[in-house]
């Protein structure tokens, strides 16, 4: 292959940010953290719900680092990666710092010529050395830096090794002058396209040709955009008559001798491949996907998250702040101030009143759920930090196969279990928009928060374990047959499960903690207004009497479809407030008596599929639309109601009691 200096060299190394790139797992996050020394501003991507991490780079302010989500390879196959190749078209760059793994060359490289071609200054970082040192891995990496013509940096980051040189190189990167020689057609294609491309492209006019020819679509919006109409048909004709002369499709050729090329420099570079080492932590990490062994390690790693998030989270530290801290000292010195404060009663009654800014708004916001997502995030980030995630994915695959998902389910289904305005959060992670859209449904309908759960097995394990079972049994297959059958409505094809399993590693304490601080900075910021936007609203239900109008509208539901006491109906409209204070509420009715143990039965299954909390509802809509989010309500209202009856009507029928 030849490499040669690129025709064009798009980029002002005098201005700009630089971009952090490389596939999942590969220390990004620890390195960001080493070259800014701060905590990053997260913010979404324009149009998106992908984040965006930005900071200053040590000693260079001025400078700003930019986090980009982890990328596989372009074209992008998920909205993460679609997010960082269009950052990089539209982000105006001093450099683009590439961070790779050091055991896995033959990849990262593959990824370098991609980016390299682009034209941009560049440095490639190859990180984790201590792992390959480790593994027995020996790499030349002035032949890496010589062929790919860009500096190439070993970093361990995690032990801030190599950072000040890095520090150094990005401070001074150039363009790359890596050309690689493709098939004649190819050839032929790229230099007739490249001429119709304006001089004010983004990246350099072949890498942008040969990105045309391959369909990246996000080259493609560019070239709509940019291209006059003469100029685009031109270039849909040049691609159209290569296709017929290629043997196979445009992409697949390109993308061999790219292989081909880095195959060679692999092998040159390889000094030694460590192939026969084998420690702990790939032992570990084979288990972890072992049909048997990773079941085991999976359920102890539920259980460790249930715990930590849904009884220590949800349990413990909102019972403090709740009852305690909110209910005992702060509430009621801030009621009492406000009341001397302003004496108007609606007044006071908005702010500190039942449907409060202060005693619900705030107070929910605060002392119920920022205890929950502060855990969660800690979780998170452990989890994340560890690379036991991909492997997770990769243990229930085929089990989410079975109603249109992947693995990557599994993490918001399971989180949903601490709370389901989480679980939908974090939906963020699978990567088209019908399974994010599939996954909220299902939590939105069958996954009961902590709190809730608690609450409803109490219930249930005071009649006995045939209940349960029967409860357990219901959810369950209404959410088999609902994500079946919306996986078969929803038009789009299930994504394959692709995903890299690197080696396990002890998480970075520090880079967990500065991670969580970021994502809690965004909840503060965008999810507590949103409590208060609520708050508000339901304020000016009750006080226009709508809010009993609305409980009474439901009795003849409750009582004659359900066979439920009328009282009922308020406890499933406050289950609509807070998932646990219905629950509580029909609690409370059973410690009286006044509900059957069939009725305490139907009761549970339909508050269990009735629709989330406010705030759930509230997430929903931020990550979808209001459209989709008021489809979901509804038809789980119906579902929910519906089951309920019908089972109402079953226990009837067999007579149980």
């Amino acid at each position: 292959m030849d490499c040669h200096t690129p025709a064009n060299f798009v980029g002002d190394a005098s201005a700009g940010s630089i971009a952090l790139v490389g596939h999942p797992n590969v220390g990004k996050s620890v390195l960001f953290q080493k070259l800014t020394g701060q905590r990053a501003t997260i913010s979404n991507y324009p149009g998106t719900t992908v984040e965006i991490s930005r900071a200053g780079i040590r000693d260079l302010p001025e400078t700003i680092l930019v986090d980009t989500p982890g990328v596989i390879a372009f074209p992008p196959k998920s909205d993460d990666e679609e997010v960082t190749e269009k950052l990089l078209f539209s982000e105006p760059l001093k450099a683009i710092l590439q961070v790779g793994d050091a055991k896995n060359l033959r990849r990262t490289l593959l990824f370098s010529v991609q980016l390299a071609e682009m034209g941009l200054p560049m440095v490639l970082a190859l990180n984790m050395m201590d792992e390959a040192d480790a593994r027995g891995i020996r790499l030349n990496k002035e032949i890496v830096s010589k062929e790919l013509g860009m500096p190439v940096i070993p970093t361990t980051a995690i032990q801030g090794k190599g950072v000040d040189r890095l520090h150094t190189a990005v401070r001074s990167a150039t363009s790359p002058n890596l050309i690689i020689s493709y098939p004649a057609v190819i050839e032929a294609a790229v230099e007739k396209i490249a001429e119709l491309i304006p001089s004010d492209a983004p990246i350099s006019k072949r890498a942008l040709a040969l990105m045309w020819l391959g369909n990246d679509r996000v080259s493609q919006s560019w070239v709509q955009e940019h291209v006059n109409e003469t100029a685009f048909q031109s270039m849909s004709v040049i691609r159209s008559e290569s296709s017929e002369q290629a043997d196979t499709s445009l992409g697949d050729l390109i993308q061999q001798t790219r292989l081909a090329f880095v195959a060679s420099l692999t092998k040159k570079a390889m000094l030694e491949n460590g192939s026969t080492w084998k420690g702990f932590s790939d032992r570990l990490g084979t288990l972890t996907t072992h049909p048997v062994w990773g079941v085991a390690i999976l359920l102890a790693v539920l259980y460790g998250l249930y715990w930590f998030v849904g009884i220590f989270g949800a349990g413990t530290l909102v019972g403090l702040l709740e009852e305690n801290l909110f209910g005992e000292i702060l509430n009621p010195l801030f009621t009492n101030f406000i009341e001397k404060l302003i004496p108007i009663p609606i007044v006071t009654e908005f702010i500190v009143g039942e449907y409060g800014l202060w005693t619900m708004g705030m107070t929910y916001a605060l002392a119920l759920i920022l205890p929950i997502v502060t855990t969660f995030f800690l979780a998170f980030g452990v989890l994340e930090d560890s690379g036991y995630l991909p492997r997770l994915s990769a243990l229930s695959n085929r089990m989410f196969s079975a109603i249109g998902l992947n693995g990557k389910a599994v993490l918001p289904m399971v989180l949903g279990l601490g709370c389901v305005t989480m679980g939908t959060l974090t939906t963020r992670v699978l990567e088209t928009k019908r399974e994010r859209l599939l996954t909220i449904l299902l939590l939105a309908l069958a996954v009961p928060c902590s709190a809730q759960l608690g609450v409803v097995m109490g219930m249930l394990g005071s009649i006995s374990l045939a209940a349960t079972l029967i409860w357990g049994g219901v959810v369950m297959l209404i959410l088999l047959a609902v994500g079946w059958l919306a996986a078969k409505l929803v038009p789009g094809e299930r994504t394959q499960l692709l995903v890299e399993l690197p080696p396990l590693r002890w998480p970075v304490i520090s880079n967990v903690v500065l991670k969580t601080l970021a994502r809690l900075e965004w909840y503060i910021k965008e999810v507590v207004p949103l409590f208060l936007i609520g708050t508000a609203i339901l304020f000016v239900l009750d006080i226009t009497s709508l809010l009993a109008v609305i409980a009474d509208f439901g009795k003849p539901l409750v009582t004659g479809w359900l066979g439920l006491p009328p009282e009922v109906s308020v406890y499933f409209l406050m289950g609509f407030l807070r998932r646990d204070f219905g629950a509580t509420g029909l609690f409370i009715m059973q410690q009286q008596g006044l509900l059957t143990a069939p009725q305490v039965l139907v009761a549970m299954v339909t508050i269990t599929l009735f629709i989330p909390c406010v705030a759930s509802v509230m997430m929903i809509s931020k990550e979808r639309s209001w459209r989709s989010t008021v489809g979901i309500v509804v038809l789980v209202f119906t579902l929910a109601f519906l089951i309920g009856g019908l089972l109402h009507r079953g226990l009837l029928l067999f007579h149980w009691s």
